[in-house]
C-alpha cells in the first residue's frame, strides 16, 4: 500500500510530500536531493535553531514586524523544536547544502505549520517566520548558540568534575613517593600527588582556554541577513533578538561586532574546536598515564590498580584491562579528527559565506559531548576509585639509581654517574653503592639521597645541605 502523501509548493512548483509530515516543499527536495549519510543534524543545534526562531519571532513582535498574535504562535511552535518535540520532523542529512539553508528551511516550514495550526489560518514560513534573517546569518549564529549552551551545561561541569577528583586524591596521595620517568626511563623521585596535580593543571588551564574562546563564540552574527549588510532587517531587530537569548539562556550573548566576518568565517567555532583539541590532547596523556601505572599486574609497572569492570579477554581467564583510559583516549582521538575536519571546514569559506556549516555543527558538538562523557568516565571510574601499590613504589624507588643526581653538587657529574652506572650494573642500592665510592659519610649520604627530600627541589651544599 502506498504511502499517504499531500501536494505542496515552493517556488519551484508542486512536490508531494509524507501527508504526517509538518515541513513542505523546500525540506522534501532537500531530503530527496542529500540521500548522504543518514546522520541527521545534532539535537543540539536544533535546540538551539529552536531558540533562534522563537527569539527572532518575539522580536520582531516586540517590534511591531509581526502581527502579536502570529509572532506568539511562532514562538509556542519554535519552542516545541527546541524542546525535542519534533525532531522527527526534521529529516534532512547532514551533508546538504554548506549554508545551511535546507535545515533552516525545514524549521520555518515545521513552525509556519504548527503556528497556522494554531492560528487557523496561514503563516508563512519565509514571510513570518524567518522575518529579518537569512540562512546564512541563522546557521552561524546556530552553530554558536549550541556550542555555548553544550560547554557550559555538559562539558565544563564535567571538566569541574575530573579536576576535582584528581585534586582530592592529589592530596590523598601527596606523601605518597615514587620514581619519576622522562624518556619512559627512570628518573628523580616525585610524590604521587605531585604527579596527580600536573594532570589536574592540565584540565584547569582547558578550562580557561574555553572560558576565554567562549567570549567569542558569544559574538552572533544575527542580523546580517544574506551577507553582512542586514538587507531585509530593521536595525533594531538583531539586538533585541539576542538580547531575548540572553534571557532565555542565561549566557552572554552579544551582536557581533562585525557582521561581514561572523558570516564569511567561521573563526570562532576553529578556535573553539582548537581549545576543544588541546583538551584532547591533555586527556590522551592523562589516559595513557594511567594506563602505564596500571600496567602488569606483574610484567608491567603495577604502580596502581584501577577498578575492574568487566573481563578483558575472551580467551584469557582473569586478564582485567584499563578500559575506561582506552575508551577516553578513543574519544580524544575522534575529536582531533572532528578538529581536522571544522579546520578544513572553517578555511572553506569564499567571499561573503562560509559553505561547510552543518559539519561544522555536526563535528563540534559531538567533540563537546565525547569529551564530557570521557571526563566524567575517567573521574568516575578510574581517578576516584584506583588503588596504589605502595610495595612497588618502594621497592623501584629504593633502587632507582637516578638518585644519585642528587650528589652532583657535592661530588660532581662524573664521579655520581660511575656510582650510578655501578648500582645498576650490579642491581645495588644507591645508598650502599654510594657509601664505597663517594668517601662521604653515611648520615649525610643518607640526608643527600633522601627521596622524601629530594622531591622538594632545591640544591644541596658541599656540606649536604
Amino acid at each position: 500500500m502506498a504511502a499517504r502523501t499531500r501536494v505542496e509548493h515552493d517556488s519551484f512548483g508542486p512536490l508531494r510530500v509524507p501527508a504526517s509530515a509538518l515541513y513542505g516543499a523546500s525540506t522534501q527536495r532537500a531530503v530527496e536531493n542529500f540521500p548522504v549519510s543518514g546522520l541527521r543534524m545534532p539535537r543540539q543545534f536544533l535546540r538551539a535553531l529552536g531558540l533562534v526562531k522563537a527569539a527572532a519571532a518575539e522580536a520582531n513582535g516586540k517590534l511591531g514586524l509581526l502581527p502579536v498574535g502570529i509572532a506568539r504562535a511562532i514562538v509556542a511552535a519554535a519552542r516545541q523544536v527546541a524542546e525535542g518535540d519534533l525532531d522527527a520532523h526534521f529529516p534532512i542529512d547532514l551533508f546538504q547544502t554548506g549554508s545551511g539553508t535546507s535545515s533552516n528551511m525545514n524549521a520555518n516550514e515545521v513552525i509556519a505549520t504548527l503556528a497556522s495550526r494554531a492560528l487557523g489560518k496561514p503563516v508563512h514560513p519565509n514571510d513570518h517566520v524567518n522575518l529579518g534573517q537569512s540562512s546564512n546569518d541563522v546557521v552561524p549564529t546556530v552553530i554558536q548558540v549550541s556550542a555555548a549552551l553544550a560547554y557550559g551545561e555538559q562539558l565544563r561541569p564535567a571538566l569541574k568534575q575530573l579536576r576535582a577528583s584528581i585534586d582530592k586524591r592529589a592530596r590523598a596521595l601527596s606523601k605518597v613517593l615514587k620514581t619519576g620517568r622522562t624518556h619512559l626511563m627512570d628518573a628523580m623521585p616525585l610524590s604521587l600527588g605531585q604527579e596527580l596535580s600536573g594532570w589536574s593543571a592540565q584540565v584547569g588551564s582547558a578550562i580557561a582556554r574555553l572560558d576565554d574562546s567562549l567570549v567569542r563564540l558569544q559574538a552572533l552574527p544575527l542580523g546580517g541577513t544574506a551577507i553582512g549588510t542586514g538587507v531585509n532587517a530593521d536595525p533594531r531587530f538583531a539586538r533585541e533578538a539576542i538580547a531575548r537569548l540572553r534571557a532565555a539562556t542565561g549566557l552572554k550573548f552579544r551582536p557581533a561586532d562585525n557582521l561581514f566576518e561572523g558570516i564569511a568565517s567561521q573563526d570562532a567555532a576553529v578556535e573553539f574546536s582548537g581549545q576543544l583539541n588541546v583538551l584532547a590532547v591533555a586527556l590522551m596523556k592523562i589516559s595513557n598515564d594511567l594506563r602505564w601505572m596500571n600496567s602488569g599486574p606483574l610484567a608491567g609497572l603495577g604502580e596502581i590498580e584501577l577498578p575492574a569492570l568487566q573481563p578483558g579477554s575472551s580467551i584469557m581467564p582473569g586478564k582485567v584491562n584499563p578500559v575506561i583510559p582506552e575508551a577516553a583516549a578513543m574519544v580524544c582521538a575522534q575529536v582531533m579528527g572532528n578538529h581536522v575536519t571544522v579546520t578544513v571546514a572553517g578555511a572553506s569559506g569564499n567571499f561573503q559565506l562560509n559553505v561547510m556549516l552543518p559539519v561544522v555543527a555536526h563535528n563540534l558538538l559531538q567533540s563537546i559531548e565525547l569529551l564530557a562523557s570521557a571526563s566524567r568516565l575517567l573521574a568516575e571510574r578510574a581517578i576516584d576509585g584506583f588503588t596504589v601499590r605502595r610495595d612497588r613504589l618502594d621497592e623501584a624507588l629504593s633502587r632507582n639509581p637516578i638518585l644519585v643526581t642528587a650528589l652532583n653538587p657535592v661530588i660532581g657529574y662524573e664521579a655520581a654517574a660511575a656510582i650510578a652506572k655501578r648500582a645498576y650494573k650490579e642491581g645495588r642500592p644507591v645508598l650502599e653503592v654510594a657509601l664505597e665510592m663517594s668517601g662521604l659519610p653515611e648520615k649525610q649520604l643518607r640526608k643527600l639521597l633522601d627521596p622524601a627530600a629530594l622531591t622538594r627541589g632545591g640544591v644541596a651544599g658541599p656540606g649536604g645541605g
